[in-house]
């Protein structure tokens, strides 16, 4: 029997961390992008209310209708701050979620370059073995037919 590659627990542990990393990637991307969509509604949010502040004001505005779009153009700019820091982060985290992916996809890479050198080991060895018994076989074959035509 061959015998099993002694890494195998360490390259089986390093595919799953692997698949976890992809899978915790895909959610950072995920975020990443419904925090980017998050930003970009509330920027067009806000040129619209921009645009509708612009022509009530045309067609002239008291001062508490002027203090309520101002205090709510100054509430949704608040807004976009934040989710703008929301995006900046949701791309951080989602960059050392990349970084992580890579890394583990690096050790996967070289525990299986391992094992492939380790069964290429046992196959060569077991071709050895393989063409040594061929060998003493035919050897055995041979001499015994030459024992046979000398009597």
């Amino acid at each position: 029997m061959a015998p099993s590659f002694s890494l195998q627990p360490l390259l089986d542990l390093s595919r799953f961390q692997l698949d976890e990393a992809a899978r915790k990637l895909g959610e950072l991307i995920a975020g990443e992008q419904e925090a980017s969509q998050r930003h970009s509604l509330l920027v067009t949010y806000r040129e619209e209310y921009q645009a509708r502040f612009l022509e009530a004001a045309k067609n002239g505005l008291g001062q508490s209708q002027w203090s309520n779009y101002s205090s709510f153009l100054a509430r949704i700019d608040d807004a976009i701050i934040q989710a703008a820091l929301s995006v900046t982060l949701t791309q951080q985290r989602t960059l050392v979620g990349q970084q992580n992916w890579v890394g583990r996809q690096g050790r996967v890479k070289a525990f299986d370059t391992l094992s492939e050198r380790h069964h290429a080991q046992v196959t060569a060895q077991e071709q050895r073995a393989n063409q040594k018994s061929s060998d003493e076989h035919t050897a055995r074959r041979h001499s015994e037919k030459s024992n046979n035509e000398k009597t």
